[in-house]
């Protein structure tokens, strides 16, 4: 049976019928592909490619052109996934016009399904504003790396009564608002759970404990590329780093032991055209 497109509809089934809902984040064609042929349900192009793939501190310095280019590149890879484009800081956070022009751009020139953006009880107008305008939006609660510094940094939200209950009435709040989707990170696992409980749209997790109605992890953690810190809820299910950096070791070794390229991966030119080439080819003056 062929496979058919994710869509809302789709996600809001899959949460009533308690199946998981499965994403993971791609900046790139050849990974959206591949995530696409393993049937990976969504795709979050997040803001994380500031510091995975373009080398950025941190999630701040992204830009609006540079988070709608990869998008573009993401969606043509994923004929199935449900794609999502992350507003990058400050693409949302001056007016509710600009918020919903450059929401709209994520839908319009770079074809995603949804848009993504942090924050709860002060991003309530904003997203009901992108929503009204016909734009599917997904929130996101608990740790809201564009805004770190004002919550602490990073670290876990929602471990004191008070502020757990801050979490679940600003959830609820975002899908009365008109949320499709949201997304909790680094929140207690039973935090979690009781905002997936109560909430009809579906709730991923990343750092949320196995309640939520789905997970999301960012492809690099996934895949084992190292970096300088590991957050405790990743899980790699490789270790690229190590073979990517063993195979440019081995690659770099036979190009300098002249081993590489040999006649297997060169193209020839036949003995009488090399010939002739040779008697007319011009020299160096």
């Amino acid at each position: 049976m062929d496979r058919k497109k994710v869509d809302i509809v789709a996600l809001n089934q899959m949460k009533s019928d308690g199946k998981k809902i499965t994403m993971l984040t791609a900046y790139d064609y050849p990974s959206a592909r591949l995530l696409d042929e393993a049937g990976i349900d969504t795709i979050l192009v997040g803001d994380s490619a500031a510091n995975v793939v373009l080398g950025y501190p941190d999630t701040l310095p992204v830009s609006m052109e540079e988070m709608l280019m990869l998008t573009k590149a993401v969606v043509r890879g994923a004929e199935h996934a449900f794609v999502i484009g992350d507003m990058p800081f400050m693409s949302y956070n001056i007016t509710i016009p600009e918020a919903i022009l450059n929401a709209g751009r994520f839908i319009k020139e770079a074809g995603a399904a949804a848009i993504k953006l942090e924050g709860g009880a002060h991003m309530i107008s904003t997203l009901s504003a992108i929503v009204k305008a016909g734009i599917p939006s997904v929130g996101h609660l608990g740790l809201t790396p564009q805004t770190a510094s004002m919550i602490g940094g990073y670290r876990v939200q929602g471990k004191e009564a008070l502020s757990a209950c801050n979490i679940i009435e600003d959830a609820m709040r975002l899908e009365d608002a008109g949320a499709i989707m949201l997304v909790l990170e680094c929140v207690p696992d039973r935090v979690a759970g009781m905002v997936a409980q109560r909430l009809d749209i579906p709730v991923i997790g990343i750092g949320a404990g196995a309640e939520c109605d789905g997970q999301v992890l960012v492809l690099h953690d996934m895949l084992g590329f190292k970096s300088a810190f590991t957050s405790k809820f990743v899980k790699s299910y490789a270790s690229l780093s190590d073979s990517i950096r063993d195979a440019a070791a081995a690659y770099k070794k036979d190009v300098e032991d002249k081993t590489f390229p040999d006649l297997e991966h060169s193209f020839e030119i036949g003995d009488k055209e090399f010939a002739m080439l040779k008697s007319i080819a011009p020299h160096k003056i």
